[in-house]
């Protein structure tokens, strides 16, 4: 079977009532995704610790799914006349008929980190049975080592961890950081997420793994201060987040910052030098990583 899928943006006033009425009117699903992601404009909407944040975004993009005999344009139209704006601007896309679970398959090959350190979904053999292997398929939660900032902050735990240290995971997503910190020598590592579906798809991708490490909900994190804290999230977050990370980090110990663009490095590292001696910037494919000395 095929589908028809259609995106517009509208503002966020309308996408969670608009999404609503596709629904009713026919759509099979409709997601609502900031408009601005992965741009200067994006906009972090969820809420951490003593922060208050939008609950939407401000130009959000719907994407709406439908089967191949809807009629699209008169669902559209009668959605927006249901909340009372004009149709909105938009273009249909035919997505053809698919083995969705090969497909999906098929885009995720091992991923090599380096030369000890390899990303592997659970259908593939290990590429190479003497390394670091973690067995981690795609999910609900961000992380699969296929992103340059999940991967710039592997190799930093790679090329930096000595073995005994404590590791916090800020915005662990599936919990990729939390279980090669584990794997490449740390004797402690917890994750930390906004998003419950967070906490139970890294939970299950560490007995996947065979590591043991809990997943915290942010307000339910223990006291306490960290050998080595990663944050792998948005530019967003991390400008509000600072004080909270750097009280969390060990004087001497180290800060790993990703999910930021290049342009937004030396941003980034002007507020993080308030507490940290930081090192250079990385980068890979436009993305930045920083990392310093708490001092």
């Amino acid at each position: 079977m095929s589908y028809q899928q259609t995106t517009f943006i509208v503002n966020e006033l309308i996408a969670e009532p608009l999404s609503d009425a596709l629904m009713a009117h026919g759509a099979l699903s409709a997601a609502i995704e900031d408009a601005y992601a992965g741009t200067n404009e994006e906009q972090a909407i969820f809420g951490e610790p003593g922060i208050e944040s939008e609950q939407i975004w401000h130009n959000s993009k719907i994407l709406a799914l439908f089967d191949e005999k809807a009629d699209v344009a008169a669902i559209v139209a009668a959605a927006a006349e249901a909340v009372e704006i004009p149709p909105p601007a938009h273009q249909i896309e035919l997505l053809p008929e698919q083995d969705w679970v090969r497909l999906t398959q098929a885009q995720f090959d091992p991923i090599k980190i380096s030369d000890r350190l390899w990303i592997t979904p659970s259908w593939h053999e290990a590429p190479d049975a003497n390394a670091v292997n973690l067995q981690l398929d795609p999910g609900l939660a961000f992380g699969t080592g296929s992103h340059p900032t999940t991967r710039l902050c592997l190799q930093w735990l790679d090329n930096n961890l000595k073995g005994g240290e404590s590791v916090l995971d800020y915005g662990c997503g599936s919990g990729i950081l939390t279980i090669a910190a584990l794997k490449l020598g740390a004797a402690s590592a917890v994750g930390v997420d906004i998003d419950p579906q967070a906490i139970a798809a890294g939970t299950g991708n560490a007995v996947q793994n065979r590591v043991e490490t809990k997943f915290y909900l942010p307000d339910e994190l223990p006291d306490g201060q960290f050998d080595v804290v990663v944050a792998n999230i948005l530019a967003n977050p991390l400008r509000m987040l600072g004080e909270m990370l750097a009280a969390r980090t060990k004087t001497g110990g180290r800060i790993v910052l990703s999910g930021l663009l290049e342009e937004q490095a030396d941003e980034l590292g002007g507020i993080y030098g308030q507490w940290f001696d930081l090192e250079p910037a990385i980068f890979d494919e436009g993305w930045a990583c920083l990392s310093g000395v708490k001092r």
